[in-house]
């Protein structure tokens, strides 16, 4: 059976907007080298019968990012408030958004005692801030989503394209496409996840017949839609993977194109690698029918949003989840006794953690696996195909 879920409301679009602001932002293309490898196994001892002491890094400060930095704070707290077996000492140092402050804050506040860093929110302030206590072995687990930052003592909390592309090429498969056009931007975001594709494709089984970029432009968009049409149809293409942000202007040129050049959706399976139910007025557009994509455990995230509505009085920002999950993470480890519950080799175990939009788990390259649902569009509504798995043993990883 398939689980409906209602489109989403016209009000939620700002939030989303700004998500998508800091989502790029978290993938700035002009990062600093990272502290390397793969992730650190090591960390500080702690002694679990006593509070914590974590480092809460946000760019409170920073015009543009201050909402984002409150709703991770409120996140962050009722997280702690929330915890069981095990207590922490939160202390909040402000980035700026800026990476020197970072590195400095970082430094700061392992110099004040702090054993684990959440935070901070972007890609090359926590690669700073990462590098910054390499040598004190204090792990971070940043709220970016950029793998580039990843490994050594830099763990990213932010969902990753390759992750979402994974779980997509898996069911893909295994409803019988053997073979995808990827369409991408011509741009830092649009190459990883161009790549992230291409590694799951192959991964799965799954062969790519043609890469086809695009600038954001009439004509560039234009010029990609004929291209991967063409592909479709010559190669007999059983899917074509995009992926474009379903709220940049190029998603419903897309979405109307491709079908336009030869890729019929009633023979091209559409897949997205971000979250087509952001922007419910791209359901009308043809490729959009039928199309995949992924969501997080919805009735756990709902859960999550009515504990932090109720406590804050407001729905929190889309990123404020990935605060809790690093604090559930540690809370779950200091709660089993463990004084190595902030290395790198606890942070990692193969069994994860549970978190406001699910299961997830940190990887010993620094990256991050989390529990997606497959889902579609069938008139004019999200459907479930495949429920997000519940643990780290059954399908669905």
């Amino acid at each position: 059976m398939f689980a409906v879920l209602s489109p989403m409301r016209k009000a939620l679009r700002p939030a989303a907007a700004i998500l998508a602001a800091v989502w790029l932002s978290a993938c700035d293309a002009t990062m600093i080298p990272s502290a390397g490898g793969g992730a650190s196994t090591g960390g500080p001892k702690i002694d679990p019968n006593k509070p914590i002491q974590v480092a809460l890094l946000v760019p409170k400060s920073d015009p543009g990012a201050g909402p984002v930095a409150q709703a991770l704070e409120n996140a962050t707290r009722l997280a702690i408030s929330e915890l069981k077996g095990a207590k922490v000492d939160l202390r909040v140092y402000d980035t700026a958004g800026n990476s020197s402050t970072a590195a400095a804050q970082a430094q700061r506040a392992v110099d004040e005692g702090a054993k684990i860093i959440l935070g901070p929110l972007f890609g090359e302030a926590a690669n700073a801030a990462g590098l910054a206590v390499a040598d004190e072995g204090v792990n971070v687990l940043s709220f970016s989503n950029n793998p580039s930052i990843a490994g050594g003592n830099v763990f990213v909390l932010g969902p990753t394209f390759a992750n979402t592309a994974q779980r997509l090429m898996k069911y893909a498969k295994g409803q019988g496409k053997d073979s995808v056009v990827i369409v991408h931007s011509d741009d830092v975001p649009g190459q990883f996840g161009k790549v992230a594709i291409q590694q799951a494709a192959t991964s799965a089984g799954v062969q790519v017949l043609s890469s086809e970029a695009y600038t954001l432009s009439v004509e560039g968009v234009t010029a990609a839609a004929q291209s991967a049409g063409a592909v479709a149809k010559q190669a007999g293409a059983e899917s074509i993977f995009i992926t474009t942000d379903a709220t940049n202007a190029a998603m419903p040129m897309l979405l109307s194109m491709l079908p336009e050049n030869g890729a019929a959706p009633g023979s091209v399976q559409y897949i997205g690698l971000t979250r087509f139910d952001v922007r419910p007025d791209l359901f009308d557009l043809p490729g959009a029918e039928g199309a995949w994509f992924t969501l997080p455990n919805q009735a756990a995230q709902d859960a999550f949003n009515s504990r932090y509505a109720a406590a804050y009085g407001s729905a929190p920002h889309p990123l404020a989840g990935l605060a809790y999950d690093g604090v559930a993470a540690i809370g779950a480890l200091a709660a089993q006794g463990r004084g190595d519950a902030l290395t790198g080799a606890a942070l990692t175990r193969s069994t994860g953690f549970t978190g406001v939009s699910g299961v997830f788990r940190l990887m010993s390259d620094g990256t991050n696996q989390r529990g997606l649902a497959v889902a579609t569009v069938r008139n004019k509504q999200v459907v479930i195909l495949d429920p997000a798995p519940s643990n780290f043993g059954g399908a669905g990883f």
